[in-house]
């Protein structure tokens, strides 16, 4: 899924009001190496991941899925 450039816009407007005022906590599965081509426009993206990278405290979780985990406990499959 690629954003739309009102997508790229109200993210970034959000981003540079909280930048340097505010704490932002920004959750993905998707690895920041891959994000530019999401936002699509390699400007905004920048100045999108700017804002979000630096001076950010990044976590990488590891192991397994914790819905699969959950479902061998239930015996159900997880839900997409």
């Amino acid at each position: 899924m690629k954003l739309n450039a009102e997508n790229r816009r109200d993210l970034l407007e959000v981003l540079e009001d909280r930048h340097g005022n505010r704490s932002t906590v920004a959750t993905s599965q998707l690895p920041i190496d891959q994000w530019h081509a999401v936002v699509g426009d390699p400007t905004l993206a920048d100045a999108i991941l700017d804002r979000l990278v630096h001076n950010a405290y990044k976590i990488n979780l590891r192991g397994e899925s914790m819905r699969k985990r959950q479902a061998k406990l239930t015996g159900t499959a997880p839900s997409e």
